[in-house]
């Protein structure tokens, strides 16, 4: 291979500052804080950059937007340039973008109103609502470099023809057919296989609520960006825990669908091929009506028509309402910790609260004791390893740049040989097997919920943490355990972190599981977390996405109505 004509540090710094460049001059911030001077750069920080319009706009949930542009209350103008303005607000404070395309969302939008003014009716269900991509998402016109030095000026890495500037993932389409104005693209970690997001172009995106804190990965931009209010309803992707994390980690509700249910088809990817355990499309959103309007959106397109892939399961209203509105008593299954690594009291107190708010609504909360998760984890790390790292090694010798600490295990596998077919045929049988059990476990536990049916959701940590330092993410086995079962997950907010005595008093009490959970919970101080967002997870079976969407909008009225 030729050596780069430039170094790859000129090359992150050239696309770094082109991206910037992008922010319009009065929507600069002068002076910017240190992280030490201003923490938290949410809510009153960023409002005094801000008109009160502007405020109110983006301080509207996705479904209360919707309810204005199509009806023509709003202009999607004004809606996408009061967005625009916050999202440039919070590039700036967190790093979170990497490509902006302000200009064409407003032309955009203009079209939209034009529409509107002519023929008195919306587009489409999203008419006029701004949404953000990871930047995994071909959108015309923008580039896609996934967090890669060496992809900047290409298309995946190797040079076009040009004709890939036209090029649309299918998923975009949907959502531009449906009326979403399109505006940005959101920062991941080179690989994406990182429960943090940092790369060589734009650095290392910060939580929000606690900008010593990571925002999580590899959807972190998308996190960062909606927990700034910059974003109503945005789309990532979700490997090992790329939604659910990000959404945990910025106080957002978060669905990782089971695969086949939403389109992948035209995403750039690590590992493209990989089909073991597949990384699914899903949404991130600051309610969790926001969830299902998108998961409806899509569905009501017909997907499988476009994603051979996707299967052809419309959307059912009925079971989502059966879900939100649950007539006889349901029971959940608790989950405190996997065995490997215990979660920090405020994770353990925000579980134990949904667990005693749904039993003072009269469902049934039994303990949830399943096969091994240890084996499912193991099973996850295998499948990721399965090429020994060359598919990330190809992609950073294209600039030469290094990988980010975090992925120290690209050292660890450095030189391994690729598997051979009949080593991945061995992990998919074992997968299958691990699947397997999982089930019977799950329909077996229809002799203890007194519905008749098995456990309807299981209730657990996402993370064993409410965020965590910088290079201090070390566990995904809370999220990661799902992906290898192809379950359905969502992430519900419970809170956030305090620094009151009794949680010090806790954590000085603590005896490790082993020397990983040890480090995790040594990591943790309640005051350095101060802030930090603190969310559960609730896990369905297989494409149980209506019913799982339908209860965590239930369990998330419960606890806004029993605080």
């Amino acid at each position: 291979m030729s050596s780069p004509q430039q170094p790859w540090q000129v090359l992150a710094q050239k696309k770094r500052d082109s991206t910037l460049a992008l922010i319009p001059p009065s929507w600069r911030i002068p002076n910017l804080p240190s992280i030490q001077d201003q923490l938290d750069v949410t809510g009153s920080y960023t409002h005094q950059f801000l008109s009160q319009t502007e405020i109110e706009i983006t301080e509207t949930t996705p479904e209360a937007i919707l309810s204005k542009t199509t009806t023509g209350l709003w202009k999607a103008e004004d809606v996408t340039r009061a967005f625009c303005h916050r999202a440039a607000l919070a590039h700036q404070l967190v790093h979170c973008l990497h490509e902006i395309f302000f200009d064409a969302a407003i032309e955009d939008a203009k079209g939209l109103d034009a529409y509107y003014a002519e023929h008195g009716k919306p587009v489409g269900p999203l008419h006029g609502l701004p949404v953000s991509l990871k930047d995994q998402f071909h959108v015309k016109g923008v580039e896609t470099t996934m967090g890669y030095v060496g992809w900047i000026g290409t298309f995946e890495g190797k040079k076009g023809t040009g004709n890939e500037k036209a090029y649309e993932s299918e998923l975009v389409g949907i959502l531009r057919r449906a009326g979403a104005v399109l505006y940005v693209k959101t920062s991941v970690p080179h690989t994406l296989m990182m429960a943090e997001t940092a790369n060589n172009i734009v650095g290392y995106t910060l939580n929000p609520r606690n900008r010593r804190l990571t925002s999580g990965g590899s959807s972190g931009g998308e996190g960062a960006l909606i927990g700034m209010k910059g974003s109503p309803l945005g789309f990532g992707t979700d490997i090992g825990g790329s939604i659910r994390i990000p959404a945990a980690l910025n106080g957002l509700y978060g669905l990782r669908p089971s695969s086949s249910r939403l389109p992948y088809h035209g995403l750039a990817n690590s590992m493209d091929g990989q089909s073991s355990i597949l990384s699914v499309v899903g949404p991130l959103s600051p309610t969790p009506t926001g969830l299902r309007i998108a998961v409806e959106t899509i569905l009501q397109a017909q997907p499988w028509l476009v994603d051979p892939l996707v299967i052809e399961k419309p959307f059912s209203t009925s079971t989502y309402l059966n879900a939100l509105a649950p007539k006889t008593p349901l029971c959940f299954a608790v989950m405190e910790t996997d065995g490997v690594v215990n979660p920090v009291s405020p994770i353990l107190r925000g579980i134990r609260k949904v667990a005693s708010t749904l039993e003072k609504h009269d469902h049934k909360v039994i303990k949830w004791t399943p096969p091994s998760h240890s084996t499912l984890i193991d099973l996850a790390m295998r499948v990721f390893t399965l090429d020994g790292g060359s598919d990330m090694r190809s992609a950073f010798a294209l600039s030469d740049e290094p990988p980010a600490p975090q992925l120290s295990f690209l050292a660890d596998i450095s030189g391994a040989p690729e598997k051979l077919a009949s080593e991945v045929a061995e992990v998919n049988v074992a997968l299958r097997e691990a699947r397997k059990n999982y089930l019977d476990y799950w329909v077996s536990t229809t002799e203890l919920t007194g519905t008749g049916r098995p456990v309807d959701a299981v209730i657990c940590p996402l993370a064993p943490t409410p965020g965590a330092r910088r290079e201090g993410y070390k566990y995904v086995g809370y999220s990661a355990w799902v992906n290898s079962l192809d379950l359905t997950g969502t992430v519900l907010p419970v809170g956030s972190v305090g620094d009151d005595e009794k949680e010090k008093e806790e954590e000085g009490r603590y005896e490790g599981l082993g020397e990983m959970d040890r480090e995790i919970h040594d990591s943790y101080d309640p005051e350095f977390f101060a802030g930090a967002h603190c969310s559960v997870q609730l896990v369905g079976r297989r494409l149980q996405e209506e019913t799982m969407l339908g209860l965590v909008e239930y369990v998330s009225g419960l606890l806004k109505s029993n605080p």
